[in-house]
């Protein structure tokens, strides 16, 4: 049984796809059995993207398995969740994407200290092809100084 401070469901893809510019830790708004399904880490954030929405900014695609002791009362696995930022914080997330043309993309679920599941997002850009064998390259290079430092 995993502690709920243990949980951190991951969007393995966002550093893979896009740069970083900035990050943020959002709260998200969710139904009983989804928080339970969260803390036993029945959540996924593949193919998730966030949205502006009459000024609210929303997680679309983010998928969290049915409670498996819900009744009728369970949730509907893939639907619109909003993101709770501060209003400062989400007026300059808006300008940026306005104006910049930048990405907002879920990179962690997590559940904190107090047992509440939040979101890290990122203000990001889209990398193009290069940039992605680019960032292979580092892994890679990375991987094999550990090797050797081990090694050695």
């Amino acid at each position: 049984m995993h502690k709920s401070s243990d949980i951190r469901i991951k969007n393995k893809r966002a550093s893979f796809d896009y740069e970083f510019i900035d990050k943020y830790v959002a709260g998200i708004e969710l139904f009983g059995t989804e928080i339970k399904s969260i803390r036993l880490g029945k959540a996924s954030l593949v193919d998730t993207f966030c949205i502006f929405e009459q000024n609210e900014l929303w997680v679309k695609n983010m998928s969290i398995s049915g409670y498996a002791f819900g009744s009728y009362t369970n949730h509907q696995e893939r639907r619109d969740r909003k993101l709770l930022l501060t209003k400062k914080e989400l007026r300059k997330l808006q300008r940026e994407t306005k104006e910049t043309g930048y990405t907002i993309i879920p990179i962690s679920l997590f559940i904190n200290g107090k047992g509440l599941a939040k979101m890290e997002i990122a203000l990001a850009r889209g990398k193009k092809q290069y940039d992605k064998r680019q960032s292979l390259r580092d892994k890679d290079d990375r991987r094999q100084m550990d090797r050797i430092r081990k090694n050695g």
